[in-house]
């Protein structure tokens, strides 16, 4: 998603040659992440225009979480905590991937929502899981169920000014 977001500020500043666009990821890592990357960044292997999608693929692939652990994310630790339920749908989506369809999606959705919006819930079985999420929307707005917190964090987030911080785009 980080990527989608910078390559579409590519073209508003004109940005269109692949050795621009490296230095301009390359320049705006974080520390840490640039520590990850450090054989990319340092000794660039073969074509120069292939550097930037070569530091893409490779940023993706050290720094995403893989499907596993986004599938047991996803089934033992998601919680929707300050989200509406239509964000947490989204949010639960982006974390099954392709690996588990909306059938399986549903319950798993469904059972981390406040118990009041399940019950009213529990009536639309044959609605379809992008109606019920507006629906539950609606619901929780009623009830008020938007402050009700079931999980916090305590970890501070950390940014430099001008630096990228990749963690959180990428878990």
């Amino acid at each position: 998603m980080w990527f989608a977001q910078v390559e579409t500020q590519f073209p508003l500043s004109n940005v269109q040659n692949n050795t621009t666009k490296f230095n301009y990821i390359a320049g705006n890592l974080d520390a840490k992440y640039a520590a990850e990357m450090r054989d990319i960044l340092t000794l660039p292997e073969g074509d120069p225009s292939r550097r930037y999608a070569n530091l893409k693929a490779q940023l993706i692939d050290r720094l995403s979480a893989s499907q596993d652990q986004k599938t047991r994310r996803l089934l033992e630790h998601e919680e929707i905590g300050d989200r509406t339920p239509s964000q947490f749908l989204r949010h639960l989506r982006g974390l099954a991937g392709n690996v588990f369809p909306d059938t399986v999606l549903r319950p798993l959705w469904l059972g981390r929502l406040p118990t009041a919006v399940q019950a009213i819930l529990a009536t639309q079985d044959q609605a379809n899981l992008d109606k019920l999420s507006q629906l539950a929307d609606a619901i929780a707005t009623t009830l008020g169920a938007k402050t009700i917190v079931t999980e916090a964090s305590a970890q501070p987030i950390r940014t430099v000014p001008g630096q990228v911080d990749l963690g959180a785009l990428f878990e």
